[in-house]
């Protein structure tokens, strides 16, 4: 049955393919062949109507393909041929049609387009809209805390962990870089941060329970909020972390007028869901909650010029209408709202390490996954794990963090001392990178 497929590929088929019937073709066993294993005709009929990334990726959390090994071996190889242009659906010539109709029926490949799975993102109303932006992120941040629980470390960090040993775990990577957080933004006691997306809390928390800081911290997803709150009670935090459910368009007013301005001001790997014609309102924000010589860090990822957004995959599963321009265009958006530039620390290795540390969590765990998320919500997981740590590997996406600090009156911006001297880190960081 499989052989068929040869007729709809330009040039010869440069994989292992394995079809429902047990029929084979393509290329021969060997190190870095990758072999597809087609599950029904579905497969074939998405491949052809998408030849692309989203025609792999529907088929595969569909569970109509699947690839035989190592999965993100597997990707690497086969969107490598994809983007190429080494897998491609054939052009038939006119002549050809009569023979490729009968081929295709044979195969079962005609009729319409098949609908993509129901955990694709279907989104409505205008791009970064306040509903919008809330429905976003409820798709996925709303998951179920049980779900985020089983996959990231105790401290509910999901961001890009700090590597300064191959030998640390997780739990380890996430402290240090909250530690790396803390002091370049020289909090202490006395001293009030405001964070901003805070996430699950894990720099809220941090900040409070090891360096006496007293926190505001502002998220628009409900399901992250409560788990903020119970972390809060069962920490004993109450008088020195606040969780509200608050936009950062609603920030200024509701939170900088009546309670800034504040020492230190963070947003880690939030800014991505801004776009670009938000971005200088969240520069803005930033800029106005900071005292006159407060320090901001904003840990963001970045793309390529020519790939701004998040990529379709992303755009289709996992968080719709991200904007992951290079670096440089955020930092003038940042300049332009008044803030100076202190230090950009390019992190993109650590995040190898950090996915590839929740991919293996979630093939430990797999069927707890698929008891919470369902089977194809858990193979979703699973492709966007093993992609994205590829697209950092591969420098396809990148991830910095960016100090920052607002200006004196005099137009001085003096970094004063810290406690510990996270240069010192960030030497040690680019000689062993």
């Amino acid at each position: 049955m499989v052989g068929a497929v040869g007729a709809f590929l330009d040039g010869p088929v440069p994989v292992r393919i394995r079809a429902w019937d047990g029929s084979k073709a393509g290329a021969g066993p060997g190190p870095g062949v990758p072999t597809v294993v087609l599950r029904s005709r579905r497969a074939l009929r998405r491949l052809l109507w998408e030849p692309g990334e989203m025609g792999l990726a529907h088929a595969y959390v569909s569970g109509d393909l699947d690839v035989d090994g190592d999965l993100a071996a597997g990707l690497s190889t086969m969107w490598a041929l994809v983007r190429s242009g080494t897998i491609a659906a054939r052009r038939p010539h006119a002549r050809e049609l009569p023979g490729l109709g009968v081929t295709a029926a044979r195969l079962g490949l005609l009729g319409p387009k098949p609908a993509p799975p129901p955990e694709a993102i279907r989104i409505r109303g205008r791009r970064h809209s306040r509903r919008r932006d809330r429905d976003v992120i409820a798709h996925h941040y709303d998951a179920g805390n049980d779900f985020y629980a089983l996959l990231l470390d105790d401290s509910m960090a999901y961001s890009s962990g700090y590597w300064t040993s191959p030998d640390h775990t997780l739990a380890q990577a996430q402290h240090d870089k909250l530690e790396l957080i803390c002091h370049k933004l020289d909090l202490g006691p006395g001293r009030r941060l405001l964070d901003i997306g805070c996430g699950w809390g894990s720099l809220a928390v941090h900040a409070a329970r090891e360096h006496g800081v007293q926190v505001r911290a502002v998220t628009i997803s409900r399901e992250q909020r409560d788990r903020v709150n119970a972390r809060i009670r069962a920490e004993g935090l109450a008088g020195q972390v606040q969780v509200d459910l608050l936009d950062y368009r609603d920030v200024a007013a509701r939170i900088t007028a009546a309670d800034g301005p504040f020492d230190a001001v963070s947003a880690i790997e939030m800014g991505e869901h801004v776009g670009d014609e938000h971005y200088p309102t969240f520069a803005a924000t930033l800029h106005g909650a900071l005292r006159p010589g407060g320090r901001a860090l904003v840990q963001q990822m970045s793309r390529g010029a020519d790939a701004p957004g998040g990529g379709a995959f992303i755009e289709t599963y996992v968080t719709p209408d991200m904007v992951m321009r290079p670096v440089g265009d955020t930092l003038t958006f940042l300049q332009r709202a008044g803030l100076e530039v202190r230090d950009v620390h390019v992190m993109r290795e650590h995040y190898v390490p950090t996915i590839r540390a929740w991919l293996a969590t979630l093939e430990e765990r797999f069927d707890e996954a698929v008891a919470l998320v369902g089977e194809r919500g858990a193979r979703m997981w699973r492709l966007y794990l093993a992609g994205g740590a590829l697209a950092f590997e591969e420098n396809r996406m990148g991830v910095d963090q960016i100090l920052l600090v607002r200006p004196t009156d005099r137009g001085t911006s003096r970094m004063p001392a810290t406690r510990d001297d996270w240069t010192v880190a960030t030497r040690r960081d680019a000689e062993t990178s």
